[in-house]
C-alpha cells in the first residue's frame, strides 16, 4: 500500500500543471508579501519618515514607547504626542494616518479635530486588558494570508481534479481489471489526495510565515488585534485575541479548507468522466457560497460559515462567536472538515469500485 500511495503522489506532483500551479501560489505569496512591505509608510510626527523597511523601523520604535497594557494615561500621552501640528483642511482626524500607533489611537479616541473625544479605555474595550505593541506587520500578514490561502485552495482543486477522472481515458480498464484495482488502488488515490493537501498547505503556510518573520520579526505576536489602525480586521473580529492566535486560527482553517475540498474534489473526480468537468464542478462548489445572501449576523451563517470557502475567508468565520472556553466558533470547522473528508473519501472509493469499464 505504501508503494501505491507514493506512486500516486508522484503522479500528482510530476505533472507540469501541478508544478506550475504550486510555483504560482508561492510566487503570488512572495509578491504579495514584498509589495505590502514596500508600501508601508510611517512618519513619527517630527522628522523621521520613510517607506518599506524604514517605515517598519519607525513604527516599531513608536510602538515600543507605549508597549504594554493600554491605560487611560497612555491614551492621553499618545493624543498629546500625535496632536496635529497643521490644519487638517476638513479631514476628519479619525482617518488621519501618520503611523500605525497614531492611527490606532486616533480612530478610537479622537474627535474630528484631533482632540481627545472623552472616551476611556473601558468605554471602548470594556473590562478587557489590551496589550499593545507593533501589530501592523502581522495584521498585514493576516490580510495577505486570506488571498494566499484562497489561491491555495484553488490550487489543490487543480492538483486533485484528475486523480480519478484522469484514469477514465483508457487506464480504467487496466486498473479495475487488476487484482486490487477496485480496493487498494482507490484507497491509495484517496490517501495520496489527502497527503497532497496536507503537504501543499504546510509548504505554502510555512513559506508565507517565513517571509513575514523576515520582514517584521516576532514583535506584536503577543499583542491584541483590537488596538490597530482603523482599516484592519479588528473591526470584524471583536474579540481580544492576540496576533499570534489570529495567525494560528488562519493556518488551522487553511488546513481544514484544503482537506474539505479534498473530500469534495476526490468525489467529483471519481464520478466525472472528464477532468475539466471535475475541475470546474469543484471550483464552482467552492466559490458558490459567497454568492449566497447570508450575512455574518444571520443565524444561518453558523452553518454556511462552515463551508470550505469561509475557512479561508477567515475574518467572516472568526467574527461569529467566542465560546465560554475562550475558543472561537471557527473551531467547529474541524468536525465539519472530518465530515466532508470522511464522506467524500468513503463515497469516492465506492464510486470508483463500481465504475463500469468498457
Amino acid at each position: 500500500m505504501k508503494r501505491l500511495i507514493l506512486f500516486e503522489l508522484r503522479k500528482v506532483f510530476a505533472r507540469r500543471l501541478s508544478v506550475i500551479t504550486l510555483a504560482g501560489v508561492l510566487l503570488f505569496s512572495a509578491l504579495l508579501s514584498f509589495s505590502t512591505y514596500q508600501n508601508k509608510y510611517a512618519f513619527d510626527g517630527v522628522s523621521a519618515e520613510g517607506t518599506g523597511k524604514r517605515a517598519v523601523e519607525i513604527d516599531k520604535d513608536i510602538a515600543a514607547r507605549y508597549a504594554g497594557l493600554l491605560t487611560d494615561e497612555k491614551v492621553q500621552q499618545m493624543m498629546e504626542d500625535f496632536a496635529p501640528s497643521h490644519d487638517l483642511n476638513g479631514l476628519n482626524a479619525v482617518y488621519l494616518y501618520e503611523n500605525a500607533t497614531q492611527s490606532a489611537v486616533f480612530s478610537r479616541f479622537s474627535d474630528q479635530d484631533g482632540n481627545w473625544n472623552g472616551l476611556t479605555v473601558s468605554d471602548v474595550f470594556g473590562e478587557e486588558e489590551i496589550k499593545i505593541g507593533y501589530v501592523d506587520g502581522w495584521l498585514s500578514t493576516s490580510r495577505n494570508l486570506v488571498r494566499v490561502f484562497l489561491a491555495l485552495a484553488l490550487a489543490v482543486i487543480i492538483l486533485l481534479a484528475s486523480i480519478f477522472s484522469g484514469e477514465y481515458e483508457g487506464l480504467d480498464n487496466l486498473l479495475l481489471a487488476s487484482r486490487y484495482g477496485r480496493t487498494k488502488c482507490a484507497t491509495a488515490k484517496v490517501a495520496a489526495g489527502i497527503l497532497t493537501a496536507l503537504l501543499t498547505t504546510a509548504v505554502v503556510a510555512a513559506f508565507s510565515l517565513l517571509l513575514a518573520l523576515a520582514f517584521y520579526g516576532r514583535e506584536g505576536l503577543d499583542c491584541s488585534i483590537l488596538f490597530a489602525p482603523n482599516d484592519y480586521v479588528e473591526a470584524f473580529i471583536p474579540f481580544n485575541i492576540t496576533c499570534g492566535t489570529l495567525i494560528q486560527y488562519q493556518i488551522l482553517l487553511a488546513f481544514t479548507c484544503t482537506l474539505s475540498m479534498t473530500g469534495i474534489t476526490l468525489f467529483l473526480s471519481a464520478v466525472s468522466k472528464n477532468q475539466i468537468v471535475a475541475l470546474v464542478a469543484s471550483a464552482a462548489i467552492f466559490l458558490f457560497p459567497i454568492l449566497l445572501p447570508v450575512t455574518e449576523k444571520s443565524p444561518l451563517f453558523r452553518l454556511v460559515g462552515l463551508l470550505p470557502i469561509y475557512h479561508v475567508l477567515a475574518v467572516s468565520l472568526l467574527s461569529v462567536e467566542q465560546m465560554g472556553n475562550g475558543m472561537l466558533y471557527a473551531i467547529w470547522a474541524v468536525p465539519a472538515t472530518l465530515l466532508f473528508l470522511g464522506a467524500g473519501a468513503g463515497i469516492t472509493c465506492r464510486a470508483f469500485a463500481r465504475h463500469q469499464v468498457s
